[in-house]
């Protein structure tokens, strides 16, 4: 599709699907269009969540992404740094999983927050 006049189109795609289409006449349009997108962008995410029934949906259960892994993950207890301070995310204490899939052995340090959140933080793999 094309807005009469369009000289720059930029098109998102989110990991759930939705588009977003930005058209602008003109680069200070585009910068305008690019600059009000950033601003309502967490709008736009928790809308999607809200319409997609994510407010409500159960939360996922251990069994379930253990199968995302193809080998249950083995809680252990949060690592201590040399600092003595456990690995924290703005989500709270990160947790200690491990296992194997098709790529070999992992492990890591998994943020709290629940699977599918748009602001999870990302994995501290240990290697």
């Amino acid at each position: 599709m094309s807005v009469e006049g369009t000289k720059f189109q930029v098109n998102y795609k989110l990991p759930d699907g939705t588009l977003i289409n930005l058209y602008a006449k003109d680069v200070r349009d585009l910068e305008t269009g690019l600059t009000d997108l950033s601003m309502v962008s967490t709008l736009i995410k928790s809308t999607g969540r809200e319409l997609l029934g994510g407010a409500s949906a159960p939360a996922p259960t251990v069994e379930s992404i253990a199968r995302q892994f193809e080998t249950p993950p083995q809680a252990q207890p949060v690592a201590v740094q040399s600092n003595g301070q456990a690995n924290t995310c703005r989500h709270g204490e990160m947790a200690f999983r491990s296992g194997t899939s098709a790529k070999g052995p992992w492990k890591g340090y998994m943020c709290a927050a629940p699977k599918g959140a748009l602001d999870k933080c990302d994995t501290i793999w240990v290697r």
